[in-house]
């Protein structure tokens, strides 16, 4: 099992930056690829980012595409998830997440762990 635990969240301005950090301990070494993901107040979890720690290959939801980064540190087992150019419905609780799957995924299925969650709030 891995625990998760993400910080870094807070609240800004529209057209501000966050970066968001994942501190990733216990069985890392079973994992092959992380992700982000959000829930907004009344609807559902959706996919952010994704990248495999092998060769850093990542993959980006449309709507944050351009505007966030997605990066890993393996060697302090951190995940960093840099945004950009904040908007209102960016608003959130963010999710790092843990997968054994060696492709970096959009699929919240194949996450296998999960953290508590960071509250970001973007104002207009």
């Amino acid at each position: 099992q891995v625990q998760l635990v993400e910080s870094g969240g807070g609240l800004v301005q529209a057209g501000g930056s966050l970066r968001l950090s994942c501190a990733a301990s216990g069985r890392t070494f079973s994992y092959a690829s992380m992700g982000w993901f959000r829930r907004a107040p009344g609807k559902e979890r959706e996919f952010v980012a994704s990248i495999d720690w092998s060769g850093g290959s990542t993959y980006y939801a449309n709507s944050v595409k351009g505007r966030f980064t997605i990066s890993t540190e393996k060697g302090k087992n951190r995940l960093y998830l840099q945004m950009n150019s904040l908007k209102p419905e960016d608003t959130a609780i963010y999710y790092c997440a843990a997968s054994t799957w060696a492709s970096a995924s959009s699929s919240s299925e194949r996450y296998n762990s999960w953290g508590q969650g960071t509250q970001v709030t973007v104002s207009s």
